[in-house]
């Protein structure tokens, strides 16, 4: 994929509730596991990966 094609962002039906659960073996935030949890989604996931591939590959933010 080029980074200069800009995916769609994932668009989920108003009032989506996202069901997640803690880890047990330690201490883990609601945040935490909300984001874990939601980044099962494959369209969250890939949107991520793009996001962090554009960022990380992005030149002008080199330069000032």
């Amino acid at each position: 994929m080029k980074l200069r094609e800009f995916l769609k962002s994932p668009v989920f039906a108003l009032g989506h509730k996202w069901d997640f659960k803690k880890r047990t073996d330690g201490y883990e935030s609601d945040t935490t596991a909300l984001i874990r949890r939601m980044l099962d989604e494959a369209a969250i996931r890939d949107d991520q990966d793009w996001a962090w591939e554009r960022w990380r590959n992005d030149a002008s933010a080199l330069k000032k």
